[in-house]
């Protein structure tokens, strides 16, 4: 089922924008995210950050590591742990392929995107990357930035 933005469940709650930006992603994976209730409460509230985080494969068993949901103040007696690790749920053959990549030299497993799905279920995009080197991050910089220079150009002049 192809994802659906203008539906009214879709929501982003939070973005790793950085991980564009000091990673070059070669593929990603939506994965389920096992949450208490006060944890989803916070989150429709849009109170949640990934940018710190990151996933690892341990034990046959995926996990969101350093992730902060901020505490739901009605349920604060009886809450959650704001940066408690987060079990993710993905297919055997999806965590698999996952932990032979982070196998390989230099890959890592980086949230990108915390959201509602179309269903209003909570799901996280988790993507397979490598770390770019300081030379990499100025080619890209430098690529963005001739593209939105010659879109200006096409603007005045086309």
């Amino acid at each position: 089922m192809a994802k659906d933005s203008t539906s009214d469940n879709y929501k982003v709650v939070a973005e790793n924008r950085r991980a564009r930006f000091d990673y070059a992603i070669e593929e990603d994976v939506e994965a389920g995210i096992v949450l208490a209730g006060s944890e989803v409460k916070s989150l429709r509230e849009g109170q949640a950050g990934i940018a710190e985080s990151y996933a690892s494969v341990e034990n046959g068993e995926l996990w969101l590591t350093n992730s902060y949901i901020a505490p739901y103040e009605p349920a604060r007696t009886w809450g959650h742990e704001e940066r408690r690790r987060r079990k993710l749920l993905v297919s055997k053959r999806q965590l698999s392929r996952m932990w032979n990549a982070t196998q390989r030299e230099g890959m890592t497993l980086v949230p990108l995107v915390l959201y509602f799905n179309d269903r209003g279920m909570v799901k996280i995009k988790i993507a397979t990357a490598k770390g770019k080197k300081v030379a990499d991050k100025r080619a890209t910089e430098a690529k963005r930035d001739w593209n939105r220079q010659k879109q200006r150009l096409l603007k005045e002049h086309g």
